[in-house]
């Protein structure tokens, strides 16, 4: 067996489930805000372009995907990113995945040098915890860079002795993050190019949140648009992992895309050649119509605008909590333990949210998702709402506003 496996921790949803079979709920209909996954409907133009294609699953998928689809989605990163024209291609910048899951975790096994002494990669805290999965089975060391209100839960690439830096062949970045929903902005990424330069590693930019955001006039930036703006049209180094899970409502549909440095691409094209990870041909079809539209996408982040102004203002009166830049997460401080938060509001509420410590993991003497919990957006509104008056029911009848 492979002599990491003991080291991987438990999923967060794991031990959640050990939690939760200790715990007898409320007597009260059930709401879930632990896990982010996606429940509006999902677009019918995207369904029926699924369902038209289905006799294509008698054919093989090539691992590289359909030409119509690269250049759906090489399309769609230079029109959202403004990218110079030209720079970013469909045949030498894009590759489609079956979920970014998949590929955050491969590229690691992929691009991580056993050979070189002690590799590094280094990674926001709290982070999706597949990066650290990633890093330990690629073997490597993960290094946490620490994401608190402090620091404006950015995280601070300075404070990473050289000694890592000299070992580090991959850096993971979250921008919008999971869970904070912050944004990473420009001199970041700036400072992360010259370090990737000087101390030759990739930079992965986990962007799978990029499309929620609050306002229509202020997308979040990519790692790929501020390597273009600082002159690396090459996109050297840089990689950007997108998907349609959050984006189109399609958590189902597996589907996203890797997308950057072409050299980079190549290898990873190799990899994923034998690692036999293919789209399905319906499932292209149905992206390719998914990134090619818009209009779903302002709708979708319309309905989720609508559900932070209705609980917010529930919420602000007995927590500590603010409006996440993008994302659909909320990341409040509660009072005390978050697990034991989390167990009370369960036990009296019957209202599921996440520990911050299952998110997160102790570096530099402390959890910075201790007394914070997740709470995911994706019930309708109407449970969204529901689950707002119980949780300040509970601070105000259990001694902890």
């Amino acid at each position: 067996m492979h002599d990491a496996l003991p080291r991987l921790q438990p999923y967060p949803f794991e031990k959640l489930a050990q939690l939760k079979a200790a715990m007898r709920p409320a007597p009260k209909s059930a709401i879930d805000l632990s896990i982010g996954e996606p429940r509006h409907e999902t677009p019918s133009f995207i369904l029926d372009a699924l369902g038209r294609q289905l006799p294509l699953l008698a054919k093989y998928p090539t691992t590289r995907g359909g030409d119509e689809l690269r250049a759906a989605i090489a399309r769609w990163l230079t029109r959202r990113f403004a990218l110079p024209p030209h720079t970013l291609t469909a045949e030498r910048h894009v590759l489609p995945v079956n979920g970014t899951r998949e590929a955050l975790f491969a590229l690691a096994q992929c691009v991580v040098d056993r050979t070189r002494a002690a590799p590094v990669v280094v990674m926001p805290n709290p982070f999706y915890q597949i990066y650290e999965g990633a890093a330990l089975l690629a073997g490597a060391t993960p290094h946490f860079l620490n994401c608190t209100a402090a620091n404006h839960y950015t995280p601070d690439l300075d404070a990473v002795p050289a000694e890592v830096w000299r070992r580090c062949q991959l850096l993971y970045l979250c921008s919008p993050a999971n869970p904070t929903g912050n944004v990473l902005q420009r001199a970041l990424y700036e400072r992360a190019f010259a370090l990737a330069e000087e101390h030759d590693f990739i930079i992965a930019a986990d962007e799978c949140y990029s499309e929620i955001y609050q306002r229509e006039d202020e997308p979040p930036a990519g790692l790929l648009q501020i390597a273009a703006q600082a002159g690396r049209t090459g996109y050297r180094r840089c990689i950007v992992f997108h998907s349609l899970s959050k984006r189109s409502s399609v958590p189902g549909l597996r589907s996203g895309f890797v997308a950057g440095d072409a050299d980079v691409l190549e290898k990873f094209l190799r990899y994923r050649t034998y690692h036999g990870c293919a789209m399905p041909l319906p499932a292209q079809h149905a992206s390719r119509a998914a990134w090619s539209d818009e209009s779903h996408v302002v709708e979708n982040r319309r309905l989720y605008r609508q559900k932070f102004d209705a609980v917010l203002p529930i919420l602000k009166s007995v927590l500590r909590v603010e409006r996440p830049q993008a994302g659909f997460y909320l990341w409040p401080e509660v009072p005390g333990d978050d697990i034991a938060f989390a167990s009370g509001l369960l036990e009296r509420q019957n209202v599921t949210v996440l520990p911050g410590t299952y998110l997160a993991r102790e570096a530099h003497g402390m959890n910075p998702g201790a007394r914070r919990v997740r709470m995911a957006l994706v019930p309708p509104l109407a449970q969204c709402v529901e689950a707002a008056h119980r949780i300040k029911e509970f601070m105000e009848t259990s001694g902890r506003k």
